[in-house]
C-alpha cells in the first residue's frame, strides 16, 4: 500500500488543459489591450505638450481664464462628490436593508444617469432650474439661483455621479452580517457607537472607491454641464469646455496643455485616494 502510494506520487503528472488560456497569454493580452486603449492615447498628451516648450506651456496654463476654469471644475467636482458620498451611502443603505413598495423601481432609477445621454440630462436640468423652471422659480424667490451658476454645475455633477457611490456600496452592505451589529448592541454599544465603530469602518474602503469614481467622472463631464453652466468665462466655464473651445480655434497645443494639467491633478488625487483606501482596508482587516 505504501509502495503504491509512493509510486503514484513519483509518477509524472500529465499536464491538464483548461478552457481558459494560460497566464502568459492572458497577461500579454491584458498589457497589449491596456497599452492600446489607455496608455498610448494618454502618452500623446505629454508628447504633444513637450513640443510647445516650457515658456509657451506655462503661458497657456497660467492664463487667468484657464485658472478660473480649473477652479470651477475642481471645486464643483469636489462638492458634488462630497454630496454624493453622504446621500449615496444613505440611499444604498435604504435599498439594501429595507423593504418598501417600489424598491425595485427606485433601484432601477439609480442607473438612469448611466443610460441617459448626458446632453439630454443637461437640457432637462437646465429646463428645470432656469428662473422660469419648475424648480428654479421657487428657488429664485428664495434668492437661490441655480442655472448658469456654479451651483447648477454642482447639481448636474451630482446627478451623473450618484450611481457610482450607490453601486460601490450596495454589495458591501449586503455582505455586512447583521450579527456584528447585534453582538455590538448586546455588549452595550449604543446605536451611534455601532455605526461609528462597526458599520462605517467596514464600509469605508468601498465608500472611498465610490466617491473617487464620482469625483473622477465629474472632472471630465461635459455634456450635462455645458447647458446649465451658461459657459461664462471666469465664472462658469469648465475646463473640458475650454479644451473644446481651443480645439475649435485650432489651438491643439493649448488644448493638450490644459488637458495635461487636468490629467496630472486627477492622477494625483486618485492616487492619494487609493493609498488612503488601501491603508483603511489594511486597518479594517487587522
Amino acid at each position: 500500500m505504501i509502495a503504491d502510494a509512493v509510486r503514484s506520487l513519483a509518477r509524472p503528472r500529465l499536464r491538464t488543459h483548461t478552457v481558459l488560456p494560460g497566464f502568459r497569454v492572458t497577461v500579454g493580452f491584458t498589457l497589449f489591450y491596456l497599452c492600446l486603449i489607455v496608455l498610448i492615447p494618454l502618452a500623446g498628451l505629454p508628447i504633444r505638450t513637450a513640443s510647445m516648450g516650457w515658456a509657451a506651456f506655462w503661458q497657456t496654463i497660467a492664463d487667468p481664464r484657464v485658472l478660473a476654469s480649473y477652479k470651477v471644475t475642481f471645486t464643483t467636482s469636489f462638492w458634488a462628490a462630497a454630496v454624493n458620498g453622504v446621500f449615496g451611502l444613505i440611499i444604498a443603505w435604504v435599498l439594501v436593508r429595507y423593504e418598501f413598495p417600489g424598491r425595485r423601481l427606485v433601484d432601477a432609477v439609480v442607473d438612469l444617469p448611466f443610460a441617459l445621454p448626458t446632453a439630454v440630462a443637461g437640457i432637462t436640468l437646465t429646463t428645470l432650474y432656469t428662473p422660469n423652471g419648475w424648480l428654479g422659480r421657487p428657488l429664485a424667490t428664495l434668492g437661490i439661483p441655480v442655472a448658469f451658476t456654479p451651483t447648477g454645475i454642482t447639481v448636474a455633477l451630482i446627478f451623473i455621479g450618484l450611481p457610482f457611490v450607490i453601486r460601490a456600496l450596495q454589495p458591501v452592505i449586503q455582505e455586512l452580517d447583521l450579527e456584528l451589529e447585534e453582538a455590538a448592541t448586546s455588549l452595550g454599544a449604543r446605536r451611534w457607537q455601532v455605526i461609528h465603530r462597526v458599520i462605517l469602518p467596514y464600509l469605508l474602503p468601498a465608500w472611498l472607491t465610490g466617491v473617487a469614481l464620482a469625483f473622477a467622472r465629474a472632472i471630465g463631464e461635459y455634456g450635462s454641464v455645458v447647458f446649465i453652466s451658461g459657459n461664462m468665462p471666469m465664472r462658469t466655464e469648465i475646463a473640458p469646455l475650454l479644451i473644446v473651445t481651443k480645439l475649435e480655434q485650432y489651438d491643439y497645443a493649448g488644448a493638450t496643455a490644459v488637458a495635461f494639467v487636468m490629467l496630472l491633478v486627477s492622477f494625483a488625487l486618485l492616487l492619494a485616494i487609493n493609498i488612503l483606501q488601501a491603508q483603511t482596508a489594511r486597518r479594517v482587516s487587522a
